[in-house]
């Protein structure tokens, strides 16, 4: 059992050597810039964007996650965060679609630079993981399906949450008064 989880530890972090920084701040700067953001995923990469959205909302970013009955309608100088393994979702595609065409900034967060989503997203941010497709040129993994891919995409989006937040005095006192309370 040690031998895995070392192992899978080990897969993460050769990903995560691999992000390019400059795509990394790009989206930290994007955020800080976004009146609101929107989060959008489907499936597996969907809960990654849950989790992200929430350590957004801890973070004093006013945040949606799209599909959820209290979204509002997305506008210009809102931001939506799509991620998607492939780059090729169709309702991703759709959404990330319509929100060009209200002037809203789209980035994706994907392994595919040459994806169907990223032609039309402004700004890319490319996690180099194996996908559940196993393309040639994605890495070995011992995980299966999207495994290393939802792993990396969670640990480098927290990584940009904290650079983004890295101005504030107290930020884990803050977060935590946002944390819920009703548990």
């Amino acid at each position: 059992m040690k031998n895995i989880i070392q192992t899978v530890s080990q897969e993460i972090s050769m990903v995560i050597s691999n992000i390019a920084e400059e795509e990394a701040l790009l989206v930290s700067a994007e955020l800080r810039k976004a009146k609101r953001i929107f989060v959008y995923g489907e499936g597996r990469s969907g809960l990654m964007g849950k989790a992200f959205a929430m350590r957004l909302m801890h973070g004093g970013y006013n945040v949606y996650v799209v599909g959820e009955t209290i979204t509002p309608s997305i506008a210009e100088g809102d931001l939506l965060v799509a991620i998607s393994g492939s780059g090729s979702t169709g309702m991703i595609y759709e959404f990330a679609n319509k929100a060009k065409q209200l002037g809203v900034k789209v980035i994706l967060v994907t392994t595919n630079r040459d994806s169907k989503i990223s032609k039309i997203s402004d700004h890319l941010l490319v996690i180099p993981a194996a996908t559940k497709y196993r393309h040639p040129g994605e890495p070995e993994t011992i995980q299966p399906l999207g495994n290393q891919f939802d792993q990396s995409v969670h640990l480098v989006l927290d990584g940009i949450i904290i650079h983004s937040l890295q101005d504030k005095q107290d930020m884990n006192e803050e977060m935590r008064n946002r944390h819920t309370n009703l548990e």
